[in-house]
């Protein structure tokens, strides 16, 4: 359950606004979680660390323990290309946490740019009114629906009924576990892609102001944020919880539009049901309600 707790801005995943101090984390947190003996290394006598210590990691990646210690202090901030590559292998990352793990070494500056939600994609989501449909933004705002998303993901429509940026809404509103059953996943989820953002836009406040606050506020953000869990918006089935339509599970596919000069690229996400399934018909049911 939701708890409040001690203030904190960082932890083994990283802290935000400073990309130092999130490789350090990150490479932390994911060096915590190999095993020694599953990376056919001996383990003897009583360990004091989780997973590998820096000098393993040093050994499996090829590098001094030196350098690899100042990258952890954010003392090293630009390796090479061959060094993180060597990293994610003996760190065993996947595809994601590779991209995110370049990001953090990168130059990159700079807050999100401006959202604007063009008149053709208002179009789109009203065009699949028989589907719930959402846009967010990097900073996981809600920035557009359609009247079954809306109505599907605990009344966006409805002013003050629930907060519009994806994860405060998750972590600091109990009606989010009732409307995601398998609420510990789409926690992850959500904690994942911030994290992602972070990388991307580490000078942005509002985005280190949203970590921040559920960082202050909410044991299940630190205790997932610390894990350095690292997501990229994808597809996959969720099950959705509705006071009227029960129970659904649904398909959801995420897609991604471009960014244009001075704006920042938006996500679509879209929910289906298969055809001819329960689901489908509880999700018509809905729609129709939803436009009355």
């Amino acid at each position: 359950a939701h708890r409040h707790g001690r203030g904190r801005t960082g932890g083994a995943g990283g802290g935000t606004g400073d990309p130092r101090r999130a490789l350090g984390g990150f490479l932390r947190a994911r060096r915590a979680r190999v095993a020694p003996e599953h990376v056919g290394l001996a383990v003897g006598g009583r360990r004091r660390v989780r997973g590998l210590r820096r000098e393993e990691l040093a050994q499996l990646a090829g590098i001094s323990v030196d350098y690899y210690v100042r990258l952890e202090q954010g003392r090293a901030t630009q390796p090479s290309p061959e060094v993180l590559d060597a990293l994610a292998r003996a760190l065993g990352l996947e595809a994601a946490e590779r991209k995110h793990l370049a990001t953090l070494t990168a130059t990159r500056r700079g807050p999100v740019p401006a959202t604007r939600v063009s008149p053709l994609l208002r179009r789109l989501l009203d065009s699949v009114e028989g589907f719930p449909a959402f846009v967010t933004n990097p900073r996981a705002d809600v920035v557009a629906w359609n009247a079954l998303g809306a109505e599907l993901l605990g009344g966006l429509g409805d002013p003050g009924r629930r907060d519009h940026n994806n994860a405060r809404y998750l972590f600091l509103d109990p009606a989010s576990r009732k409307v995601f059953p398998d609420w510990e996943g789409r926690a992850r989820e959500a904690v994942g892609q911030l994290r992602v953002s972070e990388g991307n836009y580490p000078d942005d406040a509002e985005l280190a102001g949203l970590i921040a606050e559920l960082t202050s506020h909410s044991d299940d953000f630190r205790r997932i944020w610390d894990t350095g869990e690292v997501l990229m918006c994808t597809a996959g089935r969720r099950r959705l919880c509705h006071p009227v339509a029960g129970l659904l599970t649904l398909d959801y596919e995420t897609l991604h539009v471009p960014a244009t000069p001075g704006e920042t690229g938006l996500v679509v996400h879209v929910y289906t049901a298969e055809e001819g399934s329960e689901d489908a018909a509880a999700l018509a049911r809905l729609g129709r309600q939803s436009c009355q």
